[in-house]
């Protein structure tokens, strides 16, 4: 890929989010490895209050949909998640009810997420893998999931704390490389079938 643009999604409702370091923290790394890699990060909490109010994209604030065009136009997507009740945030799933359908087709998707123990890891394959299936997306093979104390609080956020947890986003990339190198990139609306073509 000659250039790209890397977006990241933070699902988590709270500022300072150990879930929004971890996404950027994935984001630089993978950007640093794509040719004139453009990045963008998406907080979902600030646009929340559009997001649940909003009937159309029309009634959104211009931010709100400017973040949901930026992840449509993706050629990679960084997500991530807090577990609440095993499961990816009430946010993080609102957000991604206003995405096109078809508009993540072929998309490379790395899957990230955080909780307070690994009992919460399996959320990656449980649950946000399925999601990005139903939109056709490329997921990637390796997730990332970082737990609490991977992480160290400083005035106005969160730093990671925690080699494993660097190896385990390096890792993540190295792998994922090969296949967002050998062309998988996000399909156009008109390239899709349709349900009712088949």
């Amino acid at each position: 890929m000659s250039s790209s643009l890397v977006v990241g999604v933070s699902g988590s409702p709270s500022d300072p989010s150990r879930t929004s370091t971890l996404v950027a923290a994935t984001v630089d790394r993978l950007a640093a490895e794509l040719p004139d890699a453009e990045t963008v990060l998406v907080e979902i909490g600030p646009l929340l209050a559009d997001l649940g109010a909003a009937v159309d994209r029309e009634h959104m604030s211009a931010a709100t949909r400017a973040a949901l065009e930026a992840v449509e136009a993706a050629d990679v997507l960084v997500v991530g998640s807090p577990a609440f009740r095993a499961a990816y945030s009430g946010a993080f799933k609102l957000f991604f009810d206003w995405i096109g359908q078809y508009d993540l087709v072929d998309t490379p998707v790395l899957l990230t997420a955080t909780g307070g123990s690994d009992r919460h890891a399996l959320l990656v394959e449980h649950q946000m893998r399925p999601l990005f299936g139903f939109f056709q997306s490329t997921t990637l093979p390796l997730a990332v999931f970082g737990k609490e104390r991977d992480f160290d609080k400083r005035v106005g956020g969160y730093d990671i704390a925690s080699i494993d947890l660097e190896l385990r986003i390096d890792q993540a990339v190295r792998r994922a490389l090969p296949i967002i190198r050998g062309g998988f990139v996000a399909a156009g609306v008109d390239e899709v079938r349709r349900p009712a073509e088949f």
